[in-house]
């Protein structure tokens, strides 16, 4: 592996568990802030809302700057803000702290995204880019359950500290491994706004914002639906965690393999269908906890292979505005965050149980999948209007 890539996974590492730990740590923050549940999932909603603000807007404003420099301010920006997360006082200022956490999140996704495809040898790109979405699945297999451990044993407020400390090793690493490539320019913000003309890239923005929604209906309340539903001990959530990072670690490698060998709009759909038999599943089998244990690493695989093909749909098809809309992307798989978690939180809240989410996030996973299927047939009509000789060539 190559070190750059390397160097873009921790970057992976610190976002994932920053974003990813609120799941864990969701009952601690409610009890010590005395809060209920679902208003303590509006903080997963805020550092989405962060993502979505932030991911465009830092893009475009660092578009003149060699990668190395971006990139390196946003890890910069990710340590300091989570710093200030451990020092809320109270449920309004740890808001504020998420929504700013959130900001630097897909801007550094969007950046590295590119950078990792012009890494990687040819052929290899959806591969080379699953490396650093590597980080977020290590995250969930060891940031995030050693998070969630450190805030059931010691205080919540620690969690934060850890992902400041993944900041720093990050910093460092790119100031060593990551090559100085150059700026390359997209041209002008209008030029680059174009790609967002077209119906394509709306197709894209759904499948993103709305089938990986259905992930965030199951994982934003999976702490409770453990210890509640299927029965298993509080100081057993951070074991399970670990458990589905690991089948986000597998899911994430199969993404990248089945993005690279097929088209990534097909590897998409069929995605988007499993994530929804498999949250079918959840519902049905939560009540066992071997059942439970076993649908918990599946759906955690199903959800993560999804993140490669869907960031090299957006690198393809906005030639000339690649950085801008791997950004969008990422801004609109957290704008899946904020929805999956707001929405999956109803249902609770009307006191239909901590398994009515999932039905939720069925939904959402097969819109989504009707988004990727139009957008096949858009790719397919295109693809015949191309290779049809004109009449002037018979």
């Amino acid at each position: 592996m190559k070190k750059s890539l390397l160097a873009l996974m921790l970057g992976g590492l610190a976002l994932g568990t920053t974003e990813f730990v609120m799941m864990g740590i969701l009952p601690d923050i409610a009890n010590d802030l005395d809060i209920s549940i679902p208003v303590a999932g509006h903080l997963i909603s805020a550092y989405a809302l962060g993502v979505v603000i932030g991911a465009p807007l830092l893009v475009v404003l660092a578009g003149a700057y060699p990668p190395k420099k971006i990139l390196l301010a946003l890890v910069m920006m990710i340590t300091g803000f989570n710093a200030l997360s451990m020092l809320a006082p109270g449920y309004d200022l740890l808001f504020v702290t998420r929504l700013l956490s959130g900001l630097p999140h897909g801007a550094f996704f969007g950046v590295g995204a590119v950078v990792a495809s012009r890494l990687a040898d040819k052929g290899k790109e959806a591969q080379a880019v699953s490396i650093m979405f590597a980080g977020l699945t290590v995250a969930n297999l060891a940031g995030v359950p050693l998070g969630t451990y450190i805030g059931h044993h010691i205080d919540w407020r620690y969690a934060f500290v850890l992902i400041a400390v993944i900041g720093l090793v990050t910093l460092l690493c790119l100031q060593l491994w990551m090559p100085r490539l150059e700026a390359k320019s997209d041209g002008s913000l209008k030029e680059q706004m174009k790609f967002f003309q077209r119906a394509d890239a709306w197709l894209i923005i759904c499948i993103t914002a709305i089938g990986t929604g259905g992930l965030f209906c199951w994982i934003s309340y999976i702490a409770p639906l453990l210890t509640e539903i299927s029965g298993f001990a509080p100081e057993s959530v951070p074991y399970i965690l670990a458990f589905a990072g690991l089948g986000m670690v597998f899911g994430n490698i199969l993404g990248g393999w089945l993005a690279d060998r097929f088209s990534p709009a097909k590897t998409s759909a069929a995605l988007l269908v499993a994530m929804a038999v498999s949250l079918i599943l959840v519902y049905f089998v939560s009540y066992n906890k071997a059942f439970s244990l076993i649908m918990t690493f599946v759906t955690g695989g199903m959800a993560f292979a999804l993140a490669a093909p869907i960031q090299m749909l957006m690198i393809q098809t906005a030639k000339g505005a690649e950085m801008l809309a791997a950004a969008v992307s990422q801004a609109c798989f957290n704008l899946g965050n904020a929805l999956g978690a707001y929405l999956g939180g109803l249902p609770i809240a009307a006191g239909l149980g901590y398994t009515s989410p999932e039905w939720v996030g069925v939904l959402m996973a097969l819109t989504g999948a009707l988004a990727a299927v139009g957008l096949i047939r858009i790719q397919q009509k295109r693809e015949t209007e191309v290779t049809e000789p004109t009449p002037q060539a018979v």
